[in-house]
């Protein structure tokens, strides 16, 4: 009798992974007649009935309609993902487009790991978010000066790894486009020691206090490092998902996408597993109350085999589970080799960040302690210039 129990409950768990299957496919609620012609002919309808009123009695399935199919509930993707948790497979394509997108020789830190968010995101068509450290060794390579209105002007700082920086400076009085360029020509000087504009006695003491402003502020906010640096796209992605065109539901997965402290502490629990993480519907109430319709999958990356991040993607409960959970294996794994390579390659080195309480105090990580790992200026000019002497 018990073994009898054992594999009609097993039959149980094949309907309801198989109508989850079906309903992954198609979007459709399931009928009994339906699911028979995909993989179950050797069971009546009226025996699959049966096992849909068990499943719906215990919370895997519900029907909308009386006379209507059903469709899975959180509950049901929960077991679906757990059945195919250990899937590693990954489809030739995709292999080829992660390598060919992740695989190259980069000291663009930044604009390297949004590119890999974006990547991600086209091979999953999911919201993508990444954590990351703060990599060291950056330079300002570019400034550019845009006026706002007649008090107000936009400074823009790029640097090396990538990174674009905005401020807002006050301005005595609306500068002209030449004015503004003049300064910026200041900004380049200071930097680079080469070519010193002309400009007028009230130009050179706005572009002055300008620069040492600018610079202040620069390195002010590459030291407190304190939370983790996060790279997020595919907004436009959750519009493809039904689910996800009801204005309210939409918003609601969008809150957690931009809540950025909720997203560090899943991501954060996520490298605390070696392996991929996830969370479906009611579970990520630990994180948000509004996005039981959503799930995420996540997983940590590493440079030098140690976890510095985790990436993750956000979805309705309606993903491919299956499919997800290879391509998120195989994708850290060339972004940790990646950035493993060229952390080496180009010298650069990285920091986990600092809890605001450490960050004064006398015997632990002091503002000022992190500043040596700021570079104002490209110092591998220096290391050419001394070469060919």
């Amino acid at each position: 009798m018990a073994l009898k129990k054992k594999q009609r409950q097993e039959r149980e768990r094949l309907v309801l992974i198989g109508l989850v299957d079906l309903f992954l496919a198609t979007g459709r609620p399931i009928g009994s007649q339906t699911l028979k012609e995909e993989g179950f002919k050797d069971l009546s309808s009226a025996t699959i009935r049966n096992y849909f009123a068990k499943l719906e009695k215990a919370g895997y399935i519900i029907q909308q309609h009386s006379s209507g199919g059903r469709i899975p509930t959180s509950l049901a993707f929960k077991e679906y993902a757990d059945q195919y948790y250990e899937s590693h497979v990954v489809s030739d394509a995709d292999k080829k487009r992660i390598d060919s997108g992740l695989k190259e020789e980069s000291r663009e830190m930044a604009g390297y790991m949004q590119r890999a968010a974006e990547l991600l995101s086209e091979l999953t068509g999911c919201a993508t978010f990444l954590s990351a450290p703060r990599f060291d060794q950056d330079f300002i390579v570019d400034v550019k000066l845009v006026g706002i209105d007649n008090k107000r002007c936009l400074c823009v700082l790029i640097t090396d790894f990538g990174i674009v920086n905005t401020e807002i400076l006050y301005t005595p009085k609306k500068l002209s486009n030449f004015s503004l360029k003049r300064i910026e020509h200041y900004f380049h000087f200071r930097m680079t020691g080469l070519d010193k504009p002309k400009l007028s006695e009230q130009e050179e003491a706005l572009a002055i206090h300008y620069y040492n402003e600018v610079l202040l502020r620069h390195i002010v906010g590459y030291s407190n490092f304190t939370a983790e640096d996060l790279y997020k796209t595919g907004f436009s992605k959750l519009l493809e998902f039904p689910e996800f065109r009801d204005a309210t539901a939409l918003a609601y997965g969008l809150s957690l996408f931009e809540d950025t402290s909720h997203m560090r502490a899943l991501l954060s629990d996520a490298m605390g597993n070696t392996d991929i993480s996830f969370w479906i519907g009611e579970e990520l109430t630990k994180y948000t109350t509004t996005a039981s319709h959503c799930a995420i999958l996540s997983i940590p990356y590493s440079i030098n085999q140690k976890e510095v991040g985790a990436i993750g993607l956000l979805g309705p409960n309606r993903i491919p589970y299956k499919k997800l959970f290879g391509i998120l294996r195989y994708f850290a794994e060339v972004l940790s080799e990646t950035l493993t390579a060229n952390m080496y390659k180009y010298k650069i080195t990285y920091r986990q960040p600092t809890p605001p309480e450490l960050s004064f105090e006398s015997n632990g990580p002091s503002f000022l302690g992190q500043v040596q790992y700021l570079s104002l200026e490209d110092q591998t000019k220096h290391v050419k210039e001394s070469t060919n002497e």
